[in-house]
């Protein structure tokens, strides 16, 4: 693994062409909606901030946005962009690093909590949140629900794409709480392999990690539209409110 975690030149070079579909504008413009309807006057912090995908759309909506990302080639993507070089942004562990000020919102989205492989790297990034967080600001996770339940016993491999150019599972340790993702595609006629480690989590115990930072939740959503959370939901977007 580089400096860059897992996400080094080779994958910031092709992060935007092979996550196209989380670039569309459905997918984007209901996200922004949401996160700047949160943020309203006041400022926004982006935990794995990348190349942009949330932030400058969010930015060009008139909030302020910062945001931390270990990978320096995420980053280098984003300031190429327009509107890329004028978000302040820290490179760092987004559990720990610290930027100056405080935020009315602090958020996380695309399963990128998943990315701290250890339960105390999750509960030091809430409390990391917790602390950039002015009172009565909010913390926003975008994250999916574990797919356990199609599991078959005694399986542990997942698929969860497979078209003429990538596909990809995922491989789970129950024991552990952990899975790894393995991702293979076909570009200019060769074959590249990613494999990045997570840690998945469930909703019950991000709202115990939230509590021991002393936030509490707030809501929580199967999308960025507001769909109902039910027990058939594959992911949830669920917001925690420092207390003012």
């Amino acid at each position: 693994m580089s400096d860059d975690g897992y996400f080094d030149e080779a994958v910031a070079r092709r992060y935007d062409d092979s996550s196209a579909d989380m670039f569309a504008p459905e997918v984007v413009e209901p996200a922004v909606s949401f996160l700047a309807e949160l943020a309203g006057a006041g400022r926004a912090l982006e935990l794995g901030i990348g190349t942009g995908r949330i932030a400058l759309p969010l930015a060009a909506r008139g909030v302020s946005v910062a945001g931390i990302d270990l990978s320096r080639a995420m980053v280098r993507r984003l300031r190429s962009k327009p509107g890329g070089r004028d978000l302040p942004v820290v490179i760092g562990d987004f559990a720990t690093a610290r930027l100056e000020g405080s935020f009315s919102l602090v958020y996380l989205v695309f399963n990128t909590i998943l990315n701290l492989t250890s339960q105390a790297a999750q509960v030091a990034c809430f409390r990391n949140a917790a602390a950039h967080l002015e009172p009565g600001g909010r913390f926003v996770i975008e994250v999916g629900i574990p797919e356990l339940q199609r599991l078959p016993p005694g399986e542990t491999i997942l698929p969860f794409l497979i078209n003429d150019a990538r596909w990809g599972f995922d491989v789970y340790d129950v024991a552990h709480q952990g899975l790894t993702s393995h991702h293979f595609e076909i570009a200019r006629g060769r074959v590249h392999r990613l494999a990045i480690p997570f840690r998945y989590v469930w909703p019950a115990e991000l709202d115990l990690m939230a509590e021991l930072a002393g936030m509490r939740l707030r809501e929580r959503w199967a999308g960025w539209a507001r769909e109902p959370f039910t027990s058939e939901s594959r992911q949830h977007v669920s917001v925690w409110e420092k207390p003012a």
